[in-house]
């Protein structure tokens, strides 16, 4: 024996129609059927699953966190920058959302095919102008069109921006952004067609006490080569593989034959009392701990690496190493050698 269990809604229905005789049981389930149907659009079918959404998800989150080291380091003020959503829309959508104007800028990925949208709101846009120009980081100004000189700022910036991007995505496929053009109105940024599928990641941006959005659009044409790439596994796998590659080694040596260290030679040392540097006046004579023989030790922030003798070259002080330090040794071992 089959017992009909009715829903809430159907009980809300009969007691409503209770002096209608045309209502009925079966009547009330078909209209419950009908209204779970879905309605599926064809001109505009979902183009990425579910797994390929969250891998781009955590891409950018990954460049969201560079994007934020960097840019606190660079404006030395607090940068707050999230993944706030990922999501697919038409091309149209996209561009109906943004406002007019906009510091939008245009990329090329080569070698995928097509170009990106780089879009920041005009309330970052000037709070991070305002921080470059030495200002606090607020901002009043109303929103208009970047200067000249605004416009080459901002492009410095989506420039060093699209490094952290190319490092975030080098797990998954080698690109190099390259800045084609920038643009105020959004209806002058016609990449694709209207009704093509786009992606769209929206990154929450606080800076300072300026709140805004910085949005990325990728259109399902240029991602298409390497859709089969776009997968959790995938992204982990090469994640995990790339800790030890060559390119990397190679990076790492490039930035620190680029870092500047102080290099100091050290003529003499000498102890006095507060009381004798106090007395301290022109003409008096402070007498190093060093002979005329001996050799001066050249410091790297605290520690001796090199031994020299002082001398000239052309018309200016200089100083010629005579003996490298090995690790663990110091100047005065040297000496007593």
């Amino acid at each position: 024996m089959s017992v009909d269990v009715l829903t809430q809604e159907q009980i809300d229905a009969l007691l409503a129609a209770a002096n209608d005789d045309s209502t009925d049981l079966e009547e009330l389930k078909r209209e419950e059927t009908t209204r779970k149907i879905k309605v599926y659009d064809f001109k505009r079918p979902d183009k990425f699953s579910k797994d390929q959404i969250r891998t781009l998800y955590m891409l950018h989150e990954s460049f969201a966190r560079l994007l934020n080291t960097y840019m606190s380091s660079h404006l030395r003020t607090l940068v707050n920058v999230d993944v706030a959503s990922v999501e697919q829309l038409t091309y149209q959508e996209f561009v109906q959302s943004l406002a007019n104007p906009s510091v939008i800028t245009i990329l090329g990925v080569p070698p995928l095919k097509g170009n990106i949208i780089f879009e920041i709101s005009t309330e970052i846009a000037f709070a991070y102008l305002d921080r470059v120009f030495g200002g606090d980081g607020s901002t009043n100004i109303k929103t208009r069109v970047l200067t000249e000189i605004e416009d080459a700022v901002m492009r410095r910036f989506v420039n060093s921006a699209m490094e952290r991007f190319k490092e975030s995505w080098s797990n998954v496929t080698p690109m190099n952004p390259i800045l084609e053009a920038t643009e105020s109105n959004p209806q002058f940024t016609q990449i694709v067609p209207p009704n093509d599928m786009v992606v769209i990641i929206t990154m929450n941006t606080k800076l300072g006490e300026v709140e805004g959005f910085m949005n990325i659009c990728i259109p399902y044409l240029v991602l298409e080569p390497i859709m089969s790439k776009l997968t959790t596994t995938f992204w982990v796998a090469a994640s995990a593989a790339k800790d030890e590659t060559a390119g990397q080694a190679e990076s790492i040596r490039k930035k620190l034959n680029r870092t500047k260290v102080p290099f100091v030679v050290e003529v003499g040392r000498v102890q006095i009392t507060i009381r004798e540097f106090l007395t301290l006046g022109f003409g008096d004579v402070l007498q190093l701990n060093t002979k005329v023989k001996e050799d001066f030790p050249c410091m790297i922030g605290t520690n001796a690496k090199f031994l020299c003798r002082p001398g000239t070259f052309g018309k200016k002080l200089a100083v010629q190493i005579t003996q490298v330090v090995q690790k663990g040794e110091d100047a005065a071992d040297d000496d007593d050698g």
